[in-house]
């Protein structure tokens, strides 16, 4: 099996509207391990949430296994959780923030989210969503009720149905697999997928290098207005060299 090499690179902004920057992202290939967090806005703090989130991120250290990785990885996302939850108390409200993460073992990869923040795979020309919204959006559209098109326009699509500090436990989604050489994987915050489309996705990472790329597509967000902060990191597999 080939040896891959990966590539990374992250952009956060803003946007237009935004005072805050209410993003984290975590780029580190050297763990294998890649994040976006959205802090909701909408709460309050959202800040505050997605630097905790991000906080715990950065005290993982390097796995011997992948088990022992995911393993690693969730005990810090529960711990954030409940850094969030105290946050909550002291401050007089909800703290929380969505998550999408990747993480990476030899030639193996986990994708792993709680929110409506995203993962896609770009893979021989072809681009799939890794991830499934949690949002009431995404109920609506599953449930036959709206189209995905009716979707991105409703006047609700930003409310999410699971998110990190929030009540309950914490509950992560996740999708596992191979990694071939010339994958590319995205991670985003919706201030990006609400604005760009899967084919202008598709389009930056078929002809993009991973900082290109993401270059290219905060611009496109910020042509379009950029009414929420927008945060995305693009990785790069390829055999060892290349």
């Amino acid at each position: 099996m080939a040896t891959l090499h990966a590539r990374s690179a992250s952009a956060t902004h803003v946007g237009r509207v935004r005072e805050v920057n209410e993003d984290g992202v975590f780029d580190r290939p050297d763990l294998g391990l890649w994040a976006v967090a959205d802090g909701m806005g909408g709460h309050g703090d959202g800040d505050l949430a997605s630097g905790a989130i991000i906080e715990a991120m950065a005290a993982l250290s390097q796995p011997t296994s992948a088990l022992e990785m995911r393993r690693e990885f969730e005990r810090q996302v529960e711990a954030a959780h409940r850094r969030l939850h105290e946050l909550s108390a002291e401050r007089g409200g909800v703290v929380g923030a969505t998550l999408v993460a990747l993480l990476r073992f030899e030639a193996h990869f986990a994708c792993l989210w709680c929110g409506d923040s995203r993962a896609y795979l770009y893979r021989r020309g072809e681009l799939a969503q890794l991830s499934h919204d949690h949002s009431r959006a995404q109920d609506l559209v599953d449930g036959g009720v709206m189209s995905p098109e009716e979707a991105r326009v409703w006047r609700g699509r930003n409310v999410v149905t699971r998110a990190l500090g929030v009540e309950g436990e914490v509950e992560l989604d996740m999708v596992d697999g191979p990694l071939a050489p010339g994958d590319r994987i995205l991670l985003c915050s919706d201030g990006l997928t609400g604005h760009v489309q899967d084919s202008e996705i598709a389009r930056a990472l078929g002809v993009r290098g991973p900082e290109e790329a993401c270059a290219a597509l905060v611009a496109l967000t910020l042509e379009r207005g950029a009414e929420d902060n927008v945060s995305l990191i693009v990785v790069a597999f390829d055999e060892h060299g290349l």
